[in-house]
């Protein structure tokens, strides 16, 4: 049976406008300018910390970005009450005719809240987040671990994420992958990866069942 594997931010969970305003309440802690959120979605990209010293124009070591990770998600969890499911985040799940699962690189026991806040955990058939004190590195081991978790081989998964790391994620595992460009990074960026991309979760759906079992 096929799986799908959800991304959360800026997928299912419409959360851009937030993340960038966390964002910018920590680059302005660093004395950096505030970011737009097409400039945002133009440059944001993981490891975080590597993003942080592109914004401004020197390196961020180890202990300054724990500190910055701190800021960051106090800023976030601050308005995430008023952060809401994409428009058609519970058609798309619905429409989706095989099993499916949720992996995200927010902290786990936040993210469990998060899902039963919204009702979605009889969908899903695992929750995954970040157990780590800091995040902001890669996802391709996270997923790697997901599918073995799960019990899915790789190329009957297909994972649906709003970012290039989405896409070299999947393709590090072998998974099939499809880009919504709704989330967090623009078409372009996404186009440039190759991977399918999609407007809406309802159509990123439709193209993750034509991906399954294609992949090598």
């Amino acid at each position: 049976m096929a799986h799908l594997v959800w991304d959360w931010n800026g997928t299912l969970l419409d959360d851009v406008a937030l993340v960038v305003a966390a964002t910018n309440a920590t680059l302005v802690r660093l004395g950096g300018r505030a970011v737009s959120i097409e400039e945002h979605r133009r440059d944001f990209g993981r490891p975080v910390a590597a993003y942080y010293a592109r914004v401004l124009g020197r390196a961020v070591g180890d202990d300054e970005f724990a500190r910055l990770d701190e800021v960051f998600h106090a800023a976030y969890r601050a308005g995430l009450d008023e952060a809401t499911l994409a428009r058609d985040a519970r058609d798309a799940m619905a429409a989706w005719g095989g099993t499916q699962s949720l992996l995200s690189m927010f902290f786990h026991d936040d993210l469990t809240v998060l899902v039963r806040r919204h009702g979605l955990e009889a969908v899903l058939a695992r929750v995954d987040g970040l157990r780590a004190v800091v995040g902001g590195g890669p996802k391709a081991p996270h997923l790697a671990a997901h599918l073995a978790a799960v019990g899915v081989a790789p190329g009957a998964a297909v994972l649906i994420g709003d970012t290039v790391d989405d896409a070299e994620a999947a393709r590090s595992v072998g998974a099939a992958v499809v880009l919504y460009n709704g989330g967090i990074t623009d078409e372009a960026r996404l186009a440039a990866t190759g991977a399918p991309v999609a407007a809406t979760l309802v159509e990123a759906v439709a193209l993750a069942a034509t991906l399954v079992g294609a992949v090598t």
